[in-house]
């Protein structure tokens, strides 16, 4: 007990610390945000900022969106871009439609964990099998602010099939029942601050208890270029949560994103119809696709089947390092 206790306080003396918008800010030189963290020490993404459109510290963290010449307007939360109009949807869609379009049985019932942004969940209301979209958030305030710098984004929030609830996600998930959905999307910030607890074992267990079996999770996994060493310990805990399922990663790149790439870890539960991750069962729900929702005006610009199998092909660095990690 005295090595555990001593090994936990350890990490959490070297654990990164989540920033404020300030650290960004107050690095501006001429007019210019800059991304510092800990969490990718030695470089910082800069865009050059325009007018400050919000500025508040919810209950939570920092919240700023600000306009860019570049990228159109910027979501910072404790200092750390979360999305941009001009590169989110390649996030959003991945997240979304790599675990969605490999279900063999198209899904009925998803959750979304976090997403206060509303994108995740715009790209699952894409889905006319889904029949209820459920969201918990922390932050209410990320989800105002979208709805009026980030229209665009937040279209799923007024879809008859959403429910959202502002709670805290990790009891939501604990509280809700054995079997629930056909996917969990955990969309998180990076695991410092309020969403640490989205990257920790108890949370992935609740998580596969709620559900169905064959289910899927996909949740954010990080820069392969900067975090390897998280994304294994990930990777090793959704192994032994996930006995007699799968776990996998796959990738997207998105300008930004440290390093510009994010990764994906995505798990299946145990029972159901045996599939292969790589394989989309569907193509993605686009304009005028069979599996779209009558509701879908607009194509996808990320997402189609050829870059779905894509995104499971790791550079030889990577794959070294997790192929022996993942029980397929």
């Amino acid at each position: 007990m005295a090595e555990t206790a001593e090994k936990r306080k350890r990490v959490e003396d070297e654990a990164p610390a989540p920033g404020t918008n300030e650290d960004g800010t107050s690095a501006i030189q001429n007019g210019w945000f800059s991304e510092f963290s800990t969490m990718w020490p030695g470089q910082a993404m800069s865009i050059k900022m325009g007018k400050t459109l919000h500025s508040a510290k919810s209950d939570f963290q920092d919240v700023m969106v600000f306009e860019s010449e570049a990228f159109g307007n910027v979501l910072v939360l404790d200092g750390v871009i979360q999305c941009t109009q001009k590169d989110e949807f390649s996030y959003q869609e991945m997240i979304v439609h790599l675990p969605l379009c490999a279900l063999p049985e198209a899904p009925k019932r998803v959750l979304v964990v976090g997403g206060g942004d509303g994108g995740v969940l715009r790209e699952i209301c894409r889905h006319k099998s889904v029949e209820r979209a459920d969201m918990a958030e922390i932050d209410a305030m990320v989800p105002e602010v979208s709805k009026k710098f980030f229209p665009e984004m937040a279209t799923g929030f007024s879809d008859s099939r959403a429910h959202v609830k502002i709670c805290d996600g990790l009891k939501f998930v604990e509280e809700t029942p054995e079997g629930t959905y056909d996917a969990i999307i955990v969309d998180s910030s990076d695991p410092v601050g309020p969403a640490e607890v989205l990257f920790e074992k108890p949370f992935f267990e609740s998580m596969h208890k709620a559900l169905k079996p064959g289910g899927v999770v996909c949740t954010q996994a990080e820069c392969l270029w900067l975090h390897l060493p998280v994304i294994k310990e990930v990777a090793q805990m959704c192994k032994e949560v996930f006995v007699g399922g799968k776990t996998t990663y796959a990738y997207c790149t998105i300008p930004t994103y440290p390093s510009g790439q994010i990764g994906f870890m995505i798990c299946k539960k145990a029972g159901g119809k045996d599939f292969d991750f790589t394989k989309p069962a569907r193509p993605g729900p686009t304009v005028g696709s069979e599996s779209a929702h009558a509701s879908v005006t607009k194509p996808l610009k990320y997402y189609n089947s050829a870059i779905h199998s894509a995104a499971f092909c790791l550079p030889e660095f990577a794959r070294a390092e997790l192929a022996p990690l993942f029980n397929n």
